[in-house]
C-alpha cells in the first residue's frame, strides 16, 4: 500500500515509525514531516489542512490510505475531502470533528446523552462571563471553546486567576478560538486518558496513557502541550474503562449517530477519576500528543491493521494484542517553552542512540541543516522506552535524556511519578 500520514510532530513519527513495521506499508509518505520523520519516510510540502490539494497529491502519487494525524485538518473537513474522492482515510468528518473543535458542541452532546461530566456555561461576552465566575467562585475551569493547540484551558485556582483568564482569552490570545468560552465547574481526581476506535458503530478501546500537562516537576507551572506520559495508566483500571464506556462514550456514539454524523477515527477521552468514579474532562479526536509515542512504541506493527480496520468498518472483526509491558516518553523542549524560545539550536549525540521497538526517539519539532539537527519548535523531541515495568522504561528513557548534548534544551525529571 501507498500511505500517506498528514503531520509533523511527535505524533506523526510515531505514527509513521509504527506504520512503517507493516509489511502492508510499500511506500510511506508524511506531509510536511521533520528531520526524523526524514530519516523512514518520504517527507512531502503540502498544507495538510488543505482538502483539495490533498486530494489531488494523493491521485497523483497513487495513495491508497491517508492517516491525519492533527485535528486542524480533521476540523478543516480534511477527511471529507478525502471520502467524497473516494480515498480511504482514517479520520473523523468535520461534523464529527466538533467533538474537539468546540467544546460547547461537546458539552450538549454529553447533556443529550447523558454522559457524566463537569457543570458548564458558556459566555461571548466578557462582563457576563466575569459575572458568572464571580457568583460560582474559585476553582473553576475556563476555556476557549474553539480549537487552542492545547492550550486555550485555564485551571484558575483563585478568582484572580480566573478573571485574567477571561481577558487573555476574550483579549485575543488564542484568536478565534476565544470567541466564545465554556466555563467549567473544577473537578478534583486524577486525570487519565483512554483510547479507543470508532468505525462509527463498533467502539474498541486501544489502550490508556496518563500525561503531564504541566511544565515543571511536582506539576507545577504553567500547562503545556504535554510533557511527557506513559502507558498503561494504573488508575484506569479494567473497571472503570468499562464503567467509562458504558457510560460516557457508547452513549456519546450513539448520540452522534442519532444526529447524522457517525464518528470514524480514534477518540481520546481525558477523563477526570475519582472514588472509582470517572467523568469526562474533554474528547479529541485524534490520538494524543505525547500519548501516542507511548501507544505506537508498545502496538507496532499491528497499528496499521487497527488504523485499517477502523476505516475500513471491520472494527468488530478486530483485536488488540497487548504485551504485558510498559512504555514512557519524555518530552524535551526549548528553554523558555511555554513562553518565547529560540529556534534553530543545534542537538547532538542522537546517532548514538538505539532505535529500536524498545527504544525510540521520535523527532516533534526538528529540522535539518546539512547532516546536522537543529530545534525547530517547542516541545522538540519525544524520547520513549518501553520495558517490563514502568520503573525500567523510566530508567532508560532518561538514560537516553541524558546522552543528548542540547544545551539549549530542557525536560522534566519526573515524568511517571504517579504510578512509580
Amino acid at each position: 500500500m501507498n500511505i500517506l500520514v498528514l503531520g509533523g510532530g511527535g505524533r506523526e513519527h510515531a505514527l509513521a515509525w509504527a506504520i512503517k513495521q507493516n509489511p502492508k506499508c510499500d511506500r510511506l509518505i508524511v506531509a510536511p514531516g521533520n528531520a526524523g520523520i526524514a530519516a523512514i519516510a518520504e517527507c512531502a510540502r503540502l498544507n495538510p489542512e488543505d482538502g483539495a490539494e490533498v486530494v489531488t497529491f494523493c491521485e497523483e502519487n497513487a495513495v491508497d490510505f491517508v492517516v491525519i494525524g492533527p485535528e486542524a485538518p480533521l476540523a478543516a473537513g480534511v477527511a471529507d475531502a478525502l471520502r467524497d474522492a473516494g480515498i480511504l482515510c482514517f479520520g473523523p468528518s468535520a461534523a464529527a470533528a466538533q467533538l474537539e473543535s468546540s467544546k460547547r458542541f461537546t458539552k450538549e452532546i454529553c447533556d443529550a446523552a447523558q454522559a457524566p461530566t463537569a457543570g458548564w456555561a458558556r459566555f461571548s461576552d466578557v462582563e457576563a462571563a466575569k459575572a458568572y465566575v464571580r457568583t460560582q467562585g474559585a476553582p473553576i475551569v475556563v476555556k476557549a471553546d474553539g480549537l487552542a493547540a492545547g492550550k486555550g484551558v485555564i485551571v484558575a485556582m483563585t478568582l484572580d486567576e480566573a478573571l485574567a483568564g477571561l481577558d487573555e482569552i476574550f483579549g485575543g490570545a488564542f484568536g478565534a478560538a476565544g470567541a466564545e468560552v465554556v466555563i467549567e465547574e473544577f473537578m478534583s481526581g486524577e486525570e487519565a486518558s483512554f483510547f479507543v476506535l470508532v468505525d462509527g458503530e463498533t467502539v474498541l478501546p486501544i489502550g490508556t496513557a496518563q500525561d503531564h500537562k504541566r511544565v515543571g516537576d511536582g506539576d507545577t507551572g504553567p500547562n503545556t502541550g504535554g510533557m511527557g506520559a506513559y502507558s498503561p495508566a494504573p488508575v484506569l483500571t479494567d473497571a472503570i474503562a468499562e464503567q467509562a464506556l458504558e457510560r460516557i462514550i457508547r452513549p456519546t456514539m450513539v448520540e452522534m449517530a442519532r444526529r447524522g454524523t457517525p464518528y470514524q477515527g480514534v477518540l481520546y477521552a481525558g477523563l477526570m477519576i475519582e472514588n472509582g468514579v470517572a467523568r469526562l474532562v474533554e474528547y479529541n479526536v485524534r490520538f494524543g500528543d505525547p500519548e501516542c509515542q507511548v501507544l505506537m512504541l508498545r502496538l507496532g506493527a499491528q497499528a496499521l491493521d487497527l488504523l485499517l480496520a477502523c476505516a475500513e468498518g471491520r472494527l468488530e472483526e478486530a483485536r488488540v494484542n497487548w504485551a504485558d509491558d510498559h512504555a514512557l516518553t519524555v518530552v524535551m523542549a526549548a528553554k523558555g517553552y511555554p513562553g518565547t524560545y529560540a529556534k534553530g539550536t543545534p542537538i547532538k549525540g542522537l546517532e548514538a542512540l538505539p532505535e529500536d521497538s524498545f527504544n525510540m526517539v521520535y523527532h516533534a519539532g526538528t529540522k535539518a541543516d546539512g547532516a546536522a539537527i537543529l530545534s525547530n519548535g517547542g516541545r522538540v523531541l519525544n524520547v520513549t522506552a518501553r520495558g517490563a515495568t514502568l520503573a525500567e522504561a523510566h530508567q532508560r528513557a532518561y538514560a537516553m535524556v541524558d546522552r543528548i548534548d542540547w544545551p539549549e534544551g530542557f525536560c522534566r525529571r519526573d515524568i511517571g511519578w504517579r504510578a512509580l
